[in-house]
């Protein structure tokens, strides 16, 4: 057997030592020169290794503390802090228009191509010339007329949601309350889900009527169709991309890293595709045939951009995504946080039901938009809602492009490739904005006499600017026929004592809501 002699062991200490010290040399020049370079911006307060380092980021966005942790930097070192090291939160109202206006040329930062699957969607694109075009082309199709065409289909799913919890509450109450009781947050992502269904891929994915979250999903067009839980999947996927939107060079190696969250949550990102390639296909196989109707997909299929040209197979896939992933995690949120915060403010819910009986006639049961878009006090209550609870949290990240000099925002001195952010949560909650009243549920703060102008501008559940969701009047719809029909004909409390957890992925989600209902009768019926 061969033996190593001293020297041989001793030189090969030494290269193991050399070895150590230059892997140490190369970690301290990756750390150290991107903190030297940010240099300039070394006045603005950074936690731990944010100032030359995204994994502070990407840590928070692991434990899904992202908006909170950014939230409590800021009413510790004020309203400017550095999160990464170009990376810049602005707790400023007076920086919204800055960051996200028209005109202003900023471009969306690397964090989106962590939700970028199939094809680039008008929310992954980056390019200001491609979103142009996207938005262009996409844009009628969410028209308040075009919305106002498909509603009926969102009817039905809200009539069959009715009869689903009219059953329950029959069924399964306590006959010594009178109450059933049950998580509502199930039954608010099976009814988004559907409606988003039918009204872009002609059918609603079954949720409501079978009382299960399963979908067919295809990784291609032609390959045999598998089954999968398509709320789980959704969740995955916004946690995982809003990780690794933190630090985009790690999205390639996702799935080999040690974290079984990374490679759960790419594949998610792959499944949820599929679950949009086989709506697609399953809609486009309508063509030509009886079933075929006019829907928010058809509108998608008819686009032409500037040039004549028509959206391909794969553009299409990539928006029907972005409906699944936006029309339906969004909405079942907003409706899981509002119910919530009316139910744990008895007099709002006395309130809601008073004007809502006043305002619907007695005889409908799921009313139309129109009956219902102009009560004032649902306006407030939801409004007040989306404030509160903020879906959209964190602050959706902005960078300035090569060819924009240097900008000014705040007091401060910002160069091409820094990246910008306002939090949403934290303007939402701000007492100097809102008033030392801004942790309660005051649906009243929206009454025009009340409202400040600077609440008006502060207020940005759905962004603002050009890149600002493009489905809000899709989400306003649901939320409003949602919402005037389930207060109105139910009675409702909070079971749970301990408040409502939220799970922060992509958004800021409720955990579970569990309630008691009954039926109601409206004054007049």
């Amino acid at each position: 057997m061969l033996k190593m002699t001293d020297v041989e062991t001793a030189l090969s200490v030494q290269n193991l030592q050399i070895s150590l010290v230059s892997l140490a040399g190369l970690m301290i020049l990756y750390y150290f020169v991107p903190y030297v370079k940010q240099w300039r911006l070394r006045d603005i307060p950074a936690p731990g290794v944010a100032a030359f380092s995204h994994l502070w980021l990407v840590f928070q966005g692991r434990r899904g503390t992202r908006t909170m942790a950014i939230d409590k930097l800021h009413k510790t070192h004020g309203k400017m802090i550095r999160v990464a090291p170009r990376h810049i939160s602005i707790a400023d109202d007076s920086a919204i228009q800055a960051v996200y206006g028209h005109g202003n040329g900023f471009l969306k930062a690397e964090f989106y191509d962590a939700f970028l699957n199939v094809y680039r969607s008008i929310f992954t694109s980056r390019n200001r010339v491609e979103h142009t075009r996207k938005r262009k082309a996409i844009s009628h199709a969410f028209s308040v007329k075009s919305i106002a065409q498909v509603e009926k289909y969102a009817h039905a799913n809200i009539e069959m949601f009715l009869k689903q919890w009219r059953s329950i509450a029959e069924n399964k109450k306590n006959p010594q309350t009178g109450f059933a009781t049950f998580d509502a947050l199930i039954w608010f992502n099976y009814l988004s889900f559907d409606i988003v269904g039918d009204l872009a891929f002609g059918a609603p994915f079954g949720m409501l009527e079978h009382d299960r979250d399963v979908v067919e999903m295809r990784k291609d067009p032609k390959a045999t169709p598998t089954y999968i839980n398509a709320v789980e999947v959704l969740n995955r996927r916004g946690e995982v991309a809003a990780t690794l939107g933190a630090c985009p060079a790690l999205i390639p190696y996702a799935k080999w890293l040690p974290d079984p969250f990374f490679r759960l949550g790419a594949e998610a990102i792959s499944n949820l595709a599929g679950i949009a390639t086989s709506a697609v296909n399953r809609r486009l196989s309508l063509q030509g045939t009886a079933e075929e109707r006019t829907d928010i997909l058809t509108r998608l299929i008819e686009s032409k951009d500037d040039n004549g040209n028509k959206l391909g197979r794969l553009e299409i896939t990539g928006e029907a995504l972005t409906m699944i992933t936006g029309g339906s995690d969004t909405t079942s949120n907003t409706f899981g946080a509002l119910l919530y915060w009316v139910l744990r403010t008895p007099r709002v819910l006395t309130n809601l039901q008073k004007v809502l009986d006043a305002s619907i006639p007695p005889e409908v049961d799921v009313p139309t938009f129109d009956m219902v878009k102009n009560i004032t006090y649902l306006q407030w209550v939801i409004w007040e809602a989306l404030r509160i609870h903020s879906t959209f949290g964190l602050g959706l990240p902005r960078e300035i492009p090569p060819d924009k000099g240097p900008v000014e925002i705040c007091g401060h001195t910002f160069h091409a490739g820094d990246i910008l952010s306002v939090p949403i949560y934290t303007v939402h909650h701000s007492p100097e904005i809102w008033g030392i009243d801004v942790e309660d549920f005051v649906p009243e703060r929206w009454d025009p006499e009340r409202l400040t102008q600077r609440q008006k501008g502060s207020f940005i559940p759905f962004s603002t600017g050009p890149r600002a969701c493009i489905g809000r009047n899709l989400a306003e719809m649901e939320l409003f026929v949602g919402c005037a029909t389930f207060f109105r004909l139910f009675d409702m409390r909070l079971e749970q004592k301990e408040p409502m957890k939220v799970v922060e992925g992509f958004l800021r989600k409720p955990a579970g809501l569990t309630i008691g209902i009954k039926r109601r009768e409206p004054e007049g019926r």
